[in-house]
């Protein structure tokens, strides 16, 4: 970015001998290279690579942690030792040069904490934060996309920061660290598996069962665990099937003759690298081969932004130690730059604006912030100078201060300084506090300013409204971090309101948070009924409101709640200077249940009618249901538009609801997408809280607006914990000692079941498409979840159905093929053999498709391994990737069984064979034991029969 800002320094130097418009154009050609540049740079993420070293690395703490300086401590040792793993694990390239630390604002307040600028808890690489489940303190890394694609967060809790005893379980946290910043950075997976931890292997030529590792072959003993409450008593696994039995786990050998890659397990000392092409072990059935269609992590890595602009560094540690700056989360200091242009009085932009506006300063911007009002047209004005929200009334009278009026040109930049300059007079600094920026319109000159407001530590949330606002309007947000934001005209605000209501507080602070349960847009018609129910469930309550909002005159409505009291058309307070809106505010909390909005349109003619509502949490320390929306670009075959929608508990998935995605651009039909947490199509992981779809409707270039609702129904909803987790080392062998950990602790379904009860919620998003797009060029999606097994000797193949344009309607057929070679199935599909499916018709997208295959076609003969893959075809012939690829296996292992031994010097995973000899060996004995008893019987009876003929 430094040539960037020389290239402006330079500009600005010669603009008296180059002209205004030779300046402008320069400008704009600057644009497009900044966003070029800001492409690669993951959601909010501000890291940067900086001659082989990470800069600006941000680490937030959860507000609701409690203050110890130990955190800090200890969090700095762990990035310290990170940069220095880091480094001999990426072969001498990569190393963490400085990092910030966000302290909450809930810590006292030191002389060496500096002001925030840009940075925030909501943006942050790594979260430090309870995960509101006791005895959860996996790290992991959320990663909503695929292979390549950069994660969301990092997310550690303050018990794995503080317990050293932890080390135990996860290794050296430094290790962990690097293990889960290859998520997090390079888009690799985990190579171990939790769901399969053993596997039917050929590496060694014959079948045998292996742990799920890489590179193969790494040496230890499978063992279960007998557990009677508090006491476990280990012992080998037995076979079920082909496989271990269910519970059966990995011990490996401390000591390794080969190299352990970190994405298997970050534990072991001799982990010193990533998998390579010739370490990588594709039979394993784990994230990394599923995902990253068999490639080794450093395959991957080989071919990220990172490596391409990087060299190897010719030292034996990093150039430079970890800095470390330390910055605190302050008050919130909010300006709102708002359009009042000619352009603003069109399509009753400038009364959507005030009432959206409205909601923001009542409802919306939490107590104790600050705020003030800048209008800027031709030239920019002061509205309301910065003041603290403290009450009601505060509120109240920031409203009284919003445009009513629109004339003249469009000068983005001279609202930007003002609004910087009313922050700076009462603040005396403009670093860490935030413009709200609204228009409608382009403003050649706007470029001028881009440079300018980068340096002042201010973060920038841009709303375009309306089909013609300035192309560029998003440069600020990329620059400095904030939200970018976009409304299509309306003939009600509630698409405003929406937009508003998404400029939450970055802090992490849920307690004060507001959260839209509703949001909803309909055309009634004459003397029709809208009724709408707004559930208000337990997690939420506090400060609710709910807003009617009408295009052309007042229709009949009434407010009632889950007991039965009425709230009617005089309960509500309605605006003079915006006669379209009604609004009311329930005292204390509101009672949970479902709340009935009943409205008739008694207007002579059709109108449209809209209804939004919001809340805040109820307890301080429970954190609300929330649900994030994000739209973007994956990093895919076709680069198709995946949208995502996050489903919550504080850090905990909410699995089981429904979600529905509303995708709208101006002049163009609105489209709606259920999302689906099945694991398949544009679902990375099956049942994570994180709910997808492949947004194919297109409609060229331009703004795109994304409305999710996510909504559950009197169920209990089911919580999971986080997956892509880091390994839990079970124990290690060492010098033929086995030495156990304390068993991962089991979540029963009941520990993690909530009671909802009903429940909604809104959130809003944005995207700017720059290619053109049309639906007819997408493919049928990639299948990812193919499975095989043998049922009475049939191979039965499974797979979620992709649609005809990636996971949208339904592909025309496919086309499956088999090889006794994963490699070649991968590398040479079409030249595999077919499997017959001609009668096969695919389903539509999402449901489950089988495919029974006779054994006959097949040599099945035992250690039989074949694999098979799959690829759909829609009706213009286009094809999808090649699926992930199953395993089908004939493969009868040893059935015995025999005690642990603790000091048993056995060296492999694959302990068949061993069992194998002392099955024989135990059979030779029972041999011997038997013909003995049966001399003995005899001669027994030999004697019986002489004592009886001497009696005789």
């Amino acid at each position: 970015m430094s040539s960037v800002k020389r290239l402006i320094s330079h500009c600005f130097s010669n603009q008296e001998h180059h002209g205004q418009e030779q300046v402008m154009r320069l400008m704009r050609s600057l644009i497009f290279l900044l966003s070029f540049q800001l492409l690669h740079v993951a959601k909010g993420s501000m890291v940067w690579l900086n001659k082989n070293g990470y800069e600006d690395l941000v680490v937030a703490i959860n507000p609701q942690v409690p203050e110890d300086a130990n955190i800090i401590l200890n969090t700095m040792d762990m990035i310290k030792n990170a940069s220095n793993y880091l480094f001999e694990m990426t072969k001498h390239r990569f190393f963490f040069k400085s990092v910030k630390i966000v302290i909450p604002k809930t810590w006292k307040k030191k002389s060496n904490y500096l002001r925030l600028k840009t940075e925030s808890y909501d943006k942050a690489d790594v979260i430090i934060a309870d995960s509101y489940i006791k005895h959860a303190d996996d790290p992991y890394t959320l990663q909503y996309g695929g292979c390549k694609e950069k994660g969301q967060y990092i997310h550690f809790t303050p018990n794995f920061i503080l317990n050293d005893n932890l080390t135990e379980v996860y290794g050296e946290k430094g290790r962990v660290f690097v293990h889960e910043w290859a998520h997090y950075r390079w888009g690799v997976f985990d190579e171990y598996s939790s769901d399969m931890p053993f596997y039917v292997s050929r590496n060694s030529g014959e079948a045998s069962v292996e742990a799920t590792s890489c590179p193969p072959g790494v040496t230890g003993t499978p063992i279960f665990q007998d557990c009677n409450r508090d006491k476990c008593e280990p012992r080998r696994c037995r076979y079920d099937g082909q496989l271990y039995e269910k519970g059966c786990i990995f011990i490996p050998d401390i000591q390794q003759n080969i190299s352990w890659s970190v994405m298997y397990s970050q534990y072991i000392p001799s982990v010193v690298e990533f998998c390579d092409k010739t370490t990588h072990n594709s039979e394993a059935p784990n994230m990394q081969n599923k995902m990253c269609n068999h490639k080794s992590t450093w395959e991957v890595i080989m071919e990220s932004d990172d490596f391409c602009n990087s060299a190897v560094v010719n030292t034996s540690a990093p150039p430079s130690e970890t800095t470390f700056m330390l910055l605190q989360t302050q008050d919130r200091a909010v300006a709102l730059v708002l359009d009042v242009s000619g352009s603003m009085s069109m399509y009753n932009r400038i009364r959507h604006l005030r009432s959206a506006a409205g909601v923001f300063l009542l409802h919306i911007i939490e107590i104790g912030s600050w705020v003030g009002i800048v209008t800027f047209d031709s030239d920019a004005s002061e509205k309301a100078p910065l003041q603290q929200i403290t009450s009601e009334a505060a509120r109240q009278k920031l409203v009284q201060c919003l445009p009513t009026i629109a004339n003249g040109q469009t000068n983005i930049c001279a609202g930007i300084h003002k609004g910087l300059k009313l922050i700076a007079d009462k603040m005396y600094t403009t670093n860490g506090s935030e413009i709200v920026l609204l228009t409608d319109g382009e403003d050649p000159g706007m470029a001028a300013c881009l440079d300018v407001v980068k340096q002042t530590g201010a973060k920038i949330h841009t709303i375009a409204l309306g089909p013609l606002a300035a192309k560029e309007l998003e440069e600020f947000s990329k620059l400095t971090g904030g939200l970018r934001l976009y409304s299509v005209d309306g003939v009600v605000p509630s698409k405003l309101i929406e937009a508003f209501s998404a400029i939450t507080s970055g802090s992490g602070d849920f307690s004060e948070q507001s959260i839209q349960l509703e949001s909803k847009e309909l055309v009634v018609l004459h003397s029709e009924w809208m009724n709408t129910t707004v559930p208000v469930d337990k997690t939420v309550g506090n400060d609710t409101f709910f807003s009617i909002a009408w295009s052309l005159s007042q229709p009949f409505f009434f407010l009632r709640d889950p007991k039965g009291k009425e709230y009617g058309i005089s309960d509500f307070t309605i605006d003079d200077s915006n006669p379209n809106t009604a609004r009311l505010s329930i005292s204390g909390t509101a009672e949970v249940g479902d709340w009935q909005f009943c409205i008739k349109n008694i207007h002579t003619a059709t109108q449209v009618i809209s209804v939004t509502a919001a809340s805040r949490p109820a307890h301080s320390d429970i954190p609300p249901v929330s649900i994030t929306a994000y739209m973007n670009r994956a990093n895919r075959a076709f680069n198709p538009v995946v949208v995502y929608a996050e489903v919550s508990q504080g850090f905990v998935p909410v699995l089981g609801a429904t979600v529905i995605a509303t995708i709208e651009k101006d002049g163009a039909a609105a489209v709606t997408l259920e999302l689906l947490d099945n694991g398949a199509g544009a679902d990375t992981m099956k049942n994570d809280g994180i709910y997808s779809r492949y947004f194919t409707s297109l409609q060229g270039t331009g703004r795109y607006s994304l409305k999710v609702n996510a909504h559950g129904r009197n169920t209990t909803t089911r919580l999971r914990l986080k997956q892509n987790q880091a390994f839990y080392i079970p124990g290690y062998r060492e010098n033929g000692k086995i030495y156990m950990n304390a068993p991962r602790r089991k979540f029963s379904d009941k520990a993690i079941q909530v009671n909802l009860g009903s429940f909604n919620r809104i959130s809003t998003s944005s995207l700017v498409v720059n290619t053109e797009g049309d639906s007819s060029i997408y493919p049928p999606c990639k299948v990812t979840d193919l499975h095989a097994r043998l049922e009475n000797k049939t191979i039965v193949l499974s797979w979620t159905a992709p649609g005809g344009d990636f996971d949208n309607g339904k592909a025309d057929h496919y086309i499956i093929k088999s090889s006794e070679n994963l490699l070649d199935l991968r590398n040479n599909f079409d030249h595999a053999t077919s499997v017959n499916c001609s009668n096969l018709i695919p389903k539509e997208a999402g449901r489950e498709e089988f495919l029974k295959i006779k054994p006959e076609n097949f040599i099945t003969e035992n250690d039989t391994i074949i694999y098979f893959a799959i690829r759909a075809v829609d009706d213009t012939s286009l094809i999808s990737e090649v699926s992930n690829i199953a395993q089908a296996t004939w493969f009868i292992p040893p059935k015995a069984s025999v005690p642990l031994d603790y000091d048993d010097n056995n060296n492999g995973a694959n302990s068949p064979v061993i069992v194998a000899i002392v099955a024989v060996c135990v059979v030779v004995v029972c041999t011997i034991v038997n013909l003995t008893l049966c001399v003995l019987q005899k001669q027994k009876r030999r004697l019986d029969i002489e004592t009886m003929q001497k009696h005789v």
